[in-house]
């Protein structure tokens, strides 16, 4: 638990360099499915980085003033719910095993955060992010001001804890990247596993059975977010599900998915041929992916900005799109011109990645906060350092449209890898995964 408790004792720290306060951090409701059953439990991504603890109806306190304390708030031991619902540590237990100063019942809150509100001069809190729970705050500070008389205060300001803890999580750690390393094994190995189950005739909701089998197989609870299993031209639509649609001889397929483990999230996309061999076509538009993948994965190293690698991806796409004839040079100009008036994002609409973390799209700001040099206009984007996570995913989306030659209609491509900055470039966690032309041949010919 050495890290958690850290991780509390940096928050603190933090809290006491902005003069000290109290911090309250809940974990995630339980959300109902129907009447009487829930869906199941993921707790709070931020609560868990600061405890390790994934029972529900938990919050953590912390207290950044002459005595520092960092809290806990669980539910208590319940032998006879421990036999519908499971194990629950109690305040005790918890306390020692997750390594607090102190542990009380969840239902205690409300008699005890007025007193450690009370002459407290800040409150770090998430305001908005859980309404129940604002009104809980609410109740307290009220509670706190009526004892004004009697010399006590309420604290007078306000901070987004948010905004602390997202930076905090935007380094990982080299226990969390271990972690992401493994997520990204498994989930390459689901990918290689749907490869060369893949087959015309089969249904895409079949191919996502063969990922979830994988994922669980190796100790994975949950994917990490809902899995895009796409044929034809699904794969042009860039949020789409898993449906009934069957692959189709000489169709390709677009798989992005990937799996949760131990909290840390895997972000994998790969395109491949139903039925095991690119066509002329798909071949010329997936090695133009390919590279500006290769591109972008380059651009990446301490001391570039976020978005050199997305700049760099789209560079090699808009030539590809004038050298196909997808963007015809007569109308929409040079390279340049196709850049500086954004013609690419009729076949590339979205950004060549995210951060990567606890949360697929993990928290962090993609521009330097703190910069003081730029006067109106936008912040410039966030410098790389050591511990970042990220996605490197351009693709290429062609619809049937009017001058668009014929043969790219309805091939949704899209190469995604989960990406580290090391202290001189570049790890690509996820490289298990077959990528080249060469490689995902041979594997479906050899299934």
């Amino acid at each position: 638990m050495s890290s958690y408790a850290a991780r509390r004792a940096s928050l603190i720290a933090q809290m006491q360099a902005r003069g000290g306060g109290v911090a309250i951090l809940p974990t995630a409701p339980e959300v109902h499915r129907n009447s009487d059953a829930e869906y199941p439990y993921r707790h709070d991504s931020t609560f868990y980085y600061l405890s390790g603890f994934v029972e529900p109806e938990a919050v953590i306190v912390l207290v950044a003033g002459k005595k520092n304390q960092s809290i806990l708030f669980c539910r208590e031991k319940n032998s006879e719910r421990e036999i519908w619902e499971g194990f629950r540590h109690g305040p005790d237990n918890a306390r020692e095993a997750f390594g607090f100063d102190a542990a009380f019942p969840i239902d205690a809150l409300d008699a005890i955060l007025p007193k450690l509100l009370a002459d407290q001069p800040a409150l770090f809190y998430a305001l908005g992010s859980n309404s129940a729970l604002d009104a809980q705050v609410q109740g307290w500070l009220k509670k706190v001001r009526t004892q004004s008389r009697a010399g006590i205060t309420a604290p007078s300001s306000a901070h987004d804890v948010s905004g602390l803890l997202n930076e905090m999580r935007l380094i990982k750690d080299d226990s969390e990247l271990a972690i992401m390393r493994r997520a990204a094994t498994i989930s390459a190995e689901a990918h290689a596993r749907a490869m060369r189950m893949a087959k015309p005739g089969l249904h895409e909701y079949q191919i996502d059975a063969e990922l979830l089998h994988e994922f669980r197989r190796h100790g994975s609870d949950f994917p990490a977010y809902t899995s895009i299993v796409a044929t034809g031209a699904n794969a042009c639509v860039l949020h789409y599900r898993a449906g009934a649609t069957v692959l189709q001889d000489g169709d390709l397929v677009l798989i992005d998915a990937g799996c949760e483990l131990d909290s840390y999230a895997s972000d994998i996309t790969r395109t491949f041929p139903a039925n095991g061999r690119f066509t002329p076509a798909q071949t010329t538009l997936y090695e133009l992916v390919l590279a500006a993948q290769h591109a972008a994965i380059a651009a990446i190293r301490p001391g570039q900005r976020f978005m050199d690698g997305h700049d760099a991806a789209v560079r090699i796409l808009s030539q590809g799109m004038l050298d196909t004839g997808l963007l015809d040079a007569n109308k929409v100009g040079t390279l340049d011109d196709v850049i500086t008036n954004g013609d690419y994002r009729h076949f590339y609409m979205h950004r060549t990645g995210h951060w990567l973390g606890m949360d697929v799209h993990d928290v962090g700001e993609y521009r330097e906060v703190n910069d003081t040099t730029s006067e109106g206009g936008d912040k410039p984007w966030r410098i790389l350092h050591p511990g970042m996570t990220l996605t490197v995913e351009p693709g290429i989306y062609v619809r049937p449209a009017p001058g668009i030659p014929e043969q790219y209609w309805n091939i949704g491509i899209r190469i995604e890898d989960d990406v580290a900055v090391t202290a001189d470039g570049a790890e690509v966690m996820s490289s298990a995964a077959p990528k080249t032309i060469a490689d995902i041949e041979a594997m479906m010919r050899n299934t």
